[in-house]
């Protein structure tokens, strides 16, 4: 009997616990099923944030995207030029020094050399032959007159004068592409001294950016010994994307930011390459930048913006995007009082306006300012 009573017990203790156990497994059930239903990108905006939330639309503007390009400060090549010497020498002298200004026919350096001076004798021969068959040209020509000589010997020496005046004219040619002038001629054919030395000497007006020779070196006309620049105009050249070549025109305006000078300035494109680098799939593109201070240095990194054509596009306000995560988000009006966060894709902002490319229609209302407001809402919502 005691063991039957006690079966009995031990029996409804057991169904007790299992039902129990059973109403809480439910209710558990229940309150999970019920978080994981609960949307929190949905709001519902108490009365005293609506009057600090402006609903509108996306809308559409004329927007000129602004490309950047990688660039590179360099010289004006219409402004520069590359000295080197005329003749094969030695360098004995050194006129100027890195940073220099210099103007046209300014002494750079010096050279001497044996050609020069075989270039000169073989000059003054020529000139002193010149003038013996000149006057015999002459006398012949009175003698002629005279019926003292018969014409085959006038013929002679004109042939004479004529070879006589054609090897003076390639002495003469000679010692120009040696670099001697009118004025160092009319010397030579004056004094008839013989110059041991040849002056190197600027072009061009500007400053001097290289110097590739010392006192002593023997120098040949091919080894590039000055380069001289006018800063005061510098291009800027960029490699721009083939894709977007298409938006680059000459006389157009552009953007240049220097990195280093921490300096906007604006230029103009002055060339457009009309072919693309097959390594690179680029166009080269040469803007045109006024330096009068000289501040642009040749081979400073810079930035090219390029503002292309004008275009219709979907826009939103900046202070209609909150952002979480790396993920823009923007808040569109179900009622009036009900709102829906949806993420958006968004391009960079541009005058405080943030171009749609995808997650939003120009027909849905979205809230245009104090969103920042939605979302302290939405954040409060979380942690209760």
């Amino acid at each position: 009997m005691n063991a039957k009573l006690l079966l009995i017990g031990l029996t409804a203790v057991t169904v007790l616990l299992s039902t129990g156990c059973g109403s809480n497994d439910s209710n558990d059930e229940k309150s999970t099923q019920s978080s994981e239903e609960r949307d929190f990108n949905h709001i519902v905006a108490r009365p005293e944030v609506l009057p600090r939330l402006e609903l509108g639309h996306p809308f559409l503007v004329d927007l000129a995207d602004k490309i950047q390009v990688p660039s590179r400060v360099t010289v004006d090549e219409e402004r520069t030029a590359h000295i080197g010497s005329y003749i094969t020498g030695r360098v004995t002298d050194m006129f100027v020094i890195l940073g220099d200004y210099v103007k046209p026919g300014q002494p750079l350096a010096r050279v001497t050399s044996p050609d020069l001076t075989n270039s000169q004798l073989a000059y003054l021969r020529a000139l002193s032959r010149e003038v013996v068959t000149s006057k015999a040209y002459e006398r012949a020509r009175h003698l002629l007159a005279a019926d003292a000589i018969p014409v085959a010997e006038v013929e002679r020496r004109q042939s004479e004068l004529e070879i006589a005046q054609a090897e003076l004219a390639a002495a003469t040619d000679q010692l120009r592409l040696f670099g001697l002038g009118d004025a160092e001629l009319k010397t030579l054919n004056k004094k008839r001294k013989v110059l041991p030395w040849l002056d190197i000497k600027a072009t061009r007006e500007g400053y001097v950016i290289a110097r590739n020779v010392l006192v002593g070196q023997v120098v040949q006309p091919s080894d590039p010994l000055f380069q001289i620049a006018d800063l005061s105009h510098v291009w800027v050249v960029g490699d721009v994307p083939e894709q977007i070549a298409r938006d680059v025109e000459l006389d157009q305006h552009v953007e240049i930011q220097v990195p280093a000078l921490n300096q906007q300035l604006d230029g103009i494109i002055i060339f457009v390459s009309d072919t693309v680098n097959r390594l690179t799939r680029t166009v080269m593109t040469r803007v045109m930048v006024e330096n009068p201070e000289r501040k642009l240095k040749p081979d400073m990194m810079a930035n090219m913006h390029i503002t292309d054509s004008d275009h219709k596009v979907l826009v939103v306000p900046e202070s209609a995007v909150v952002r979480e995560l790396n993920q823009d988000y923007v808040f569109v009006a179900l009622t009036d009082n009900e709102f829906q966060r949806v993420p958006v894709e968004l391009a960079k902002e541009v005058a405080n306006l943030r171009p749609i490319v995808n997650g939003l229609t120009i027909e849905q209302r979205i809230v245009t300012s104090g969103a920042f407001h939605l979302d302290s809402e939405r954040k409060l919502a979380e942690l209760e």
